[in-house]
């Protein structure tokens, strides 16, 4: 069984990592893969000098906001006796996670649920309600 966990540094990730941890650790798990997905930053080159600069350095920011979440995350189920790999990338976070999910043939995503609910789900949308609807080859279980 392989398990694919989301993470972003939030407390309803960190709930995702604790629920895949009670998987793998009481099941016959042949692999955790923790992955963060940071969102691309588009910039067209007629933009300013300065707009591309400081987009640049958000990027920057990200990648190494992204990297200190995993490793938390990998120190998370090191701390339990799991071996855990992690995944960096960028991109739009739900179709990432599903191609890395169903690409890699993960038999679970498990991802945390924001717990928005009403006019701020409906405005804002929801990473774990895509991956659900996009995830065709592979279960998620989205943890509250």
């Amino acid at each position: 069984m392989k398990i694919l966990v989301c993470t972003d540094g939030s407390e309803q990730s960190q709930k995702a990592l604790e629920k895949a941890s009670l998987i793998a650790g009481g099941c016959n798990v042949d692999e955790v893969a923790i992955i963060h997905v940071y969102e691309e930053i588009p910039f067209h080159e007629a933009y300013s000098k300065e707009y591309i600069a400081r987009q640049v350095k958000l990027k920057e920011e990200q990648k190494i906001a992204g990297e200190k979440i995993l490793q938390n995350a990998l120190y998370f189920f090191e701390k339990k006796g799991i071996n855990a790999r992690t995944i960096f990338k960028e991109g739009h976070p739900a179709e990432t996670i599903v191609e890395v999910g169903c690409g890699e043939k993960f038999d679970f995503i498990v991802i945390g649920s924001r717990g928005l609910g009403g006019l701020k789900k409906a405005l804002l949308g929801s990473v774990s309600n895509a991956v659900v609807q996009q995830a065709e080859k592979c279960s998620v279980i989205v943890v509250r």
